[in-house]
C-alpha cells in the first residue's frame, strides 16, 4: 500500500561485503516473465510511512504497488503522470495559493473500486498537524505517539496548509490552500490512497469485498475525515500504523492490505527472504507496462559472497549495493551482466542525542541538553569521528573521487554555492589532521571529565547497524581513533535497528538518508521540532524559524545564505556529521532492458513499466 505524500528521506541500509565468488556463467534464458531483485535489507513492513518503517527496502516494494500524479526519474526531473491525472495552480496571491489535483474518470484499485478523489484526503490526515489535533488523533509534536503513527507530521505541508482540502461536487478533483506559494509545491500535492480498505480492516474485515460495499466504506471515511470523528479515525490509525508491520504472507493473509493502483501486487513473502509481486491485472493508472514482465521478486540476501555468486548463478537479475573495489572486479568478470557506477544521493552520517524523541522514556545520557554541557561533548564527539580515515579505506577504492568530508548534510559537493555554504556554515571545526582533531576533542572532554583518556574513557553508547560488512568497518574506525580523544564507543550490533534510532539507550548513531525528491526543505524534518526525522529530541526555536525560510520560493544565493545561518548552529551544537557519499554499483541481466538506477530512494524501481527482457 503506498501513500505518496510529499519529499521524505527513507533510511538506507546498504552492505558492502566482499564479493569473492566462483564466477560462473550466467544461467537466464533470453525469454522470461519474471525479475529478480537483490536486496541486503530485509523488508520489515508493507507501510514504509511511520518512523519505524522509514527504510529504502519498504518503500521499494510500495513504489511498485502504487502510482499518483508524479514520479522522479533517474535524472532527478519531476515527471507528471497525466495518465492518473492532471494539476494546475488555481490561484497565485501573495495570502492565497491554490492547487487543484483532478483524477481521470475510469481508473481503479486492484480490487475494482472506482479511484476518486475521497482517496487522496488520507495525505491531509497523514501530514497535518492541526488535522491529527482537532480530530483528537493526538499532537504529533508532543510525547505521545498519534493515533496516525506518520512520518509526514510537521515541515512544509503542515506548516501553510489551509483548513481542509475542498472535495469538488463530482468527487474527482481536490483543491488544496495554502497560505502563500511555497517552494517545490508540486511535490507537496496529495497521493492515492484506498481509504475503504482501511475502514473495513477496521471493522474487521478480512477479504476483498464487494465494489458496492468498498465504496459505501469509503462513503464512511469520508463522513469521519468531515465531521472529525475520532473514535473511526482512531481505528484506521491504528490499522495504519500497525496492520502492515508483517513480514510473512501467504493465503491466509488479509488481501485488504495489498490492494493498489500500482502495476504490480504483493502476492506473497518469506520473512527474511523474499517478497513476491504479480501483476495487476486492473492497472491504469500510470505508464503502460512493457507486456513481457508478469513477476517481480525481491530476493534479500545479506551476505555480499552469496549474492554475487546468486548473480553469477542466473537465480538473481539485479545486484544493487555500495560493494568493495574487489567486489566491482570480481562483478565486471561475470559474462552476460552490465555493471553501472555512479555516485548515490544517500550520505552516510552520525547523529548525537540531546533529549528524548516522541514517546520516549527520558534522556539522561553523556549529551543531554541543548548548549553547554551537551554541545562540547556532542562536538568533541563528531571530532573524532575519523571521516578522512573512513573515507581512504572504505569509499576511495571504490570511488577515487570521494570528497573527504561532506561539509554539509543539506547538499552536497559540486551544488552550485557549495563552497561558499562550507566556507561559512561552521564545517570547517571539523576539518583538519586527525591528530588536531583528537587533541581538540579530548580537551572538550576533560572540561567535564578532566581525567579523560584513552586509559580512562568516558562511554558513549552507539547503536550498529548489523548485518553489514561495511558498517562494522566504520564503527572499527571509529572506535579505535575515539579513544584518543578519550571515548569509549560501546557498540550493540542490531540487524533490525531502524526501529531502535529513537531509543533513549543509545547516545548516538549512524546509518544513512536516502532523499526520494531533491527539495529546498528536504533536512528540515531532521531537525525540526515535530520533523518525521527528527528522533534525537532537537528542540531549537531559532533554527525552526531559519528551517521554515526554506519552505518559501528562494533563489539560489538566498537558499545558500539559508542553510549557512542553520548549519552554524547545527555544527555549533553537534547534531550531526556527514561522512561519506554511497558509490553506487548496480550489475544487470544483460538480456534485462530498461534499468535506469536512479540517485534517489526508488534507486532501480522507479521506472517498473519500461522493464522487459
Amino acid at each position: 500500500m503506498k501513500f505518496t505524500r510529499s519529499a521524505k528521506f527513507a533510511l538506507a541500509a546498504a552492505a558492502s561485503a566482499a564479493l569473492a565468488v566462483s564466477l560462473l556463467a550466467p544461467a537466464q534464458a533470453a525469454t522470461r516473465s519474471t525479475i529478480v531483485i537483490h536486496d541486503t535489507n530485509s523488508l520489515t513492513s508493507f507501510n514504509s510511512g511511520t518512523p519505524d518503517t522509514n527504510l529504502t527496502i519498504n518503500s521499494k516494494v510500495g513504489n511498485l504497488s502504487g502510482i499518483g500524479f508524479l514520479y522522479i526519474d533517474n535524472k532527478k526531473n519531476v515527471i507528471r503522470n497525466t495518465t492518473f491525472g492532471n494539476f494546475k495552480i488555481v490561484k497565485n496571491s501573495a495570502t492565497d495559493f491554490r492547487i487543484a489535483y483532478t483524477v481521470n474518470p475510469g481508473l481503479v484499485w486492484s480490487d475494482g473500486t472506482p479511484i476518486n478523489g475521497v482517496d487522496l484526503l488520507m495525505s491531509h490526515v497523514l501530514s497535518s498537524n492541526k488535522f491529527s489535533i482537532d480530530a483528537g488523533l493526538g499532537n504529533p509534536d508532543s510525547d505521545d505517539v498519534p493515533a496516525f503513527n506518520s512520518n509526514g507530521y510537521g515541515g512544509t505541508y503542515s506548516d501553510n496548509i489551509v483548513g481542509l482540502p475542498v472535495l469538488s461536487a463530482d468527487k474527482m478533483t481536490v483543491t488544496l490552500q495554502f497560505k502563500q506559494k511555497i517552494a517545490n509545491w508540486d511535490l507537496y500535492g496529495p497521493g492515492p490512497s484506498p481509504v475503504h480498505t482501511l475502514v473495513l480492516m477496521a471493522e474487521g474485515k478480512k477479504g476483498l469485498q464487494s465494489v458496492k460495499d468498498n465504496e459505501a466504506a469509503r462513503d464512511r471515511f469520508y463522513a469521519a475525515y468531515t465531521t472529525k470523528n475520532t473514535a473511526v479515525l482512531k481505528s484506521m490509525g491504528k490499522v495504519w500504523s500497525e496492520a502492515y508491520n508483517i513480514t510473512e504472507v501467504n493465503s491466509s493473509t488479509n488481501d485488504l492490505l495489498f490492494v493498489g493502483n500500482g502495476g504490480f501486487t504483493v502476492t506473497s513473502a518469506v520473512t527474511k527472504s523474499s517478497v513476491t509481486l504479480k501483476v495487476n491485472p486492473k492497472y491504469n493508472s500510470g505508464p503502460k507496462l512493457s507486456g513481457t514482465i508478469d513477476t517481480v521478486v525481491f530476493k534479500f540476501i545479506a551476505d555480499g559472497t552469496a549474492a554475487a555468486q546468486a548473480l553469477a548463478n542466473g537465480e538473481l537479475d539485479i545486484y544493487s549495493g555500495q560493494p568493495t573495489a574487489d567486489a566491482v572486479a570480481a562483478l565486471k568478470k561475470l559474462t552476460n551482466v552490465n555493471l553501472i557506477g555512479g555516485i548515490n544521493a544517500c550520505y552516510e552520517h552520525w547523529d548525537t542525542r540531546v533529549n528524548a524523541a516522541p514517546g520516549q522514556p527520558d534522556y539522561n545520557g553523556l549529551f543531554k541538553g541543548h548548549g553547554g554541557k551537551g554541545a562540547d561533548l556532542r562536538k568533541a564527539f563528531l571530532l573524532a569521528i575519523p571521516r578522512q580515515e573512513i573515507n581512504e579505506k572504505l569509499i576511495v577504492p571504490i570511488n577515487p573521487n570521494a570528497p573527504m568530508y561532506l561539509g554539509s548534510t543539506f547538499i552536497a559537493p559540486g551544488f552550485d554555492g557549495y563552497e561558499r555554504l562550507v566556507a561559512n556554515n561552521g564545517s570547517s571545526y571539523y576539518v583538519g589532521s586527525q591528530d588536531a582533531l583528537n587533541a581538540k576533542a579530548l580537551r572538550l572532554v576533560r572540561k567535564y571529565y578532566p581525567t579523560a583518556s584513552a586509559s580512562n574513557p568516558v562511554k558513549v553508547n552507539v547503536l550498529v547497524p548489523g548485518n553489514n560488512p561495511r558498517r562494522a568497518a566504520e564503527f572499527a574506525l571509529a572506535k579505535a581513533n575515539a579513544l584518543k580523544a578519550g571515548f569509549d564507543l560501546v557498540g550493540d550490533v542490531q540487524a533490525s535497528w531502524s526501529p531502535k534510532i529513537q531509543l533513549s539507550t543509545y547516545d548516538a548513531q549512524f546509518f544513512a538518508y536516502c532523499p526520494s525528491a531533491v527539495t529546498q526543505a528536504g533536512s528540515n524534518a531532521n531537525f525540526q521540532l515535530g520533523g518525521g526525522n527528527n528522533r534525537n529530541g532537537i528542540n531549537l526555536p531559532q533554527l525552526d524559524a531559519i528551517l521554515n525560510k526554506l519552505q518559501l520560493p528562494l533563489d539560489n544565493r538566498a537558499y545558500i545564505s539559508t542553510i549557512i545561518a542553520a548549519e552554524r548552529i547545527i555544527h555549533a551544537e553537534g547534531l550531526t556529521s556527514g561522512v561519506f557519499l554511497h558509490p553506487a554499483v548496480t550489475a544487470v541481466n544483460k538480456d534485462l532492458k530498461g534499468i535506469k538506477p536512479s540517485p534517489l530512494s526508488d534507486d532501480v524501481v522507479w521506472n517498473w513499466w519500461e522493464w522487459s527482457y
